[in-house]
């Protein structure tokens, strides 16, 4: 018989948990010890997938003391012991992993109580999860832990940033046409790969280099609003991941000559125009209301007047398509008005890194049937999304390699 692989067991033991021990013991023959960095994991994993009142790490940490509770907050000793628990996990799983479990801490053991110590914020690896539930309870953050949920969501907003606005920036540049050339000579506009093309033939060897006889240059770019985009976002609950991105897809566009920018929030009853806070992404999230019911008709209604030129309109509406308004059918009329005018539209359903949609599946084929295409993608889609849209590309060509049914 085989010896058994006692890493192999070992892992399925963290895996387990503490209730699988003894049977998994049984099949080691001389039994199963953990070392002292397994043990830590083991503690760690235990706080927040052991069974309820099994885990003493939970049980204490993550209980702390009740009558300290107040706006959302844990006091006392709770804190350095959770603190605690994020540095075990930071030195025992790679980032992914901790994002994984800091998720799963908040669903299984209320974490978010302890989100407003500014102490243990300051210590959680940001993540788009993690902002978004900062920003459904920001009204509940004491004042002493304001300033630490705000670094937090500027922590991730920063590194999507920095991960997003290079992308756009190659998209708006790619989608404008500058593949006209123009007699009008400038030396920024010069197409130095075209200039060369035709040139190949005037290679002189005894001195090295081409001898240009023809000189091509793109044609002069216009320098602001070539493109007008609108971006609605819902405010329900079910939407706050994806208003991080869609709050800082408007910000980066806002930077973009070429690209004039709006953005607004809505609701069931108000919508706001969040356009001036562009410059500052954290701001105008923070501006967001998350929660209620929302009304479609509405928004698109207040966002026509952004749309003084049809053709050079993109209206993206960043929703999960639960309209709660008394009349669907006007919403529908509504959009099949812009679109025969010209404009461009489409609808976000969720932009999370998962790019999983929640959505209302018989309200997208209406907009579909009349030309406007619903997309579930994930962030990193996004730039092409807009490339494809401001050149007239195949949306349903493109939707192939994104739509999530």
């Amino acid at each position: 018989m085989a010896e058994p692989d006692i890493e192999q067991i070992k892992r399925w033991r963290l895996v387990l948990g503490k209730s699988a021990h003894d049977d998994l013991a049984g099949m080691c023959g001389g039994g199963l010890s953990l070392s002292e960095s397994e043990c830590g994991m083991d503690e760690a994993l235990d706080a927040i997938y052991g069974a309820e009142g099994d885990s003493e790490l939970s049980r204490k940490e993550w209980e702390g003391d009740t009558k300290g509770r107040k706006h959302g907050a844990v006091k006392g000793r709770s804190t350095p012991r959770v603190a605690r628990w994020l540095d075990q996990i930071r030195n025992f799983f790679p980032k992914d992993v901790v994002v994984l479990l800091q998720h799963d801490a908040i669903e299984r053991r209320g974490m978010t109580e302890l989100l407003f110590e500014p102490e243990i914020m300051a210590e959680v690896e940001p993540s788009v999860d993690i902002a978004a539930t900062v920003l459904e309870l920001k009204n509940l953050v004491p004042e002493k832990a304001k300033a630490a949920a705000r670094d937090l969501v500027q922590r991730v907003v920063d590194e999507l940033r920095k991960r997003l606005e290079s992308r756009f920036a190659m998209a708006i540049r790619g989608a404008l046409n500058r593949s006209e050339h123009s007699p009008f000579r400038s030396l920024p506009n010069l197409d130095f790969p075209r200039t060369i093309r035709q040139n190949l033939k005037n290679y002189d060897p005894s001195i090295g280099t081409l001898v240009p006889e023809r000189i091509s240059f793109f044609s002069r770019q216009q320098r602001r609003n070539d493109w007008n985009v609108i971006i609605a976002m819902d405010q329900s609950g079910s939407m706050a991941t994806s208003l991080i991105y869609g709050g800082i897809m408007g910000a980066i566009l806002a930077t973009m000559p070429a690209v004039e920018t709006h953005v607004v929030a809505f609701n069931h009853d108000t919508v706001v125009d969040l356009t001036e806070q562009c410059d500052d992404p954290v701001d105008l999230l923070f501006g967001v209301q998350l929660g209620g019911a929302e009304d479609y008709w509405m928004a698109t209604n207040y966002c026509e007047r952004f749309m003084h030129t049809p053709a050079k309109t993109l209206y993206i509406l960043l929703a999960d398509l639960y309209d709660t308004s008394p009349n669907e059918r006007r919403f529908v009329s509504k959009m099949e008005f812009l679109l025969e005018s010209g404009v461009k539209a489409v609808g976000l359903l969720a932009v999370s890194d998962q790019g999983q949609p929640s959505y209302n599946k018989d309200l997208a084929k209406k907009l579909l049937r009349i030309g406007m295409p619903c997309f579930g993608c994930t962030p990193d889609h996004l730039p092409d999304l807009l490339e494809a849209v401001l050149k007239g590309s195949d949306l349903g060509q493109f939707g192939e390699t994104v739509r999530l049914d």
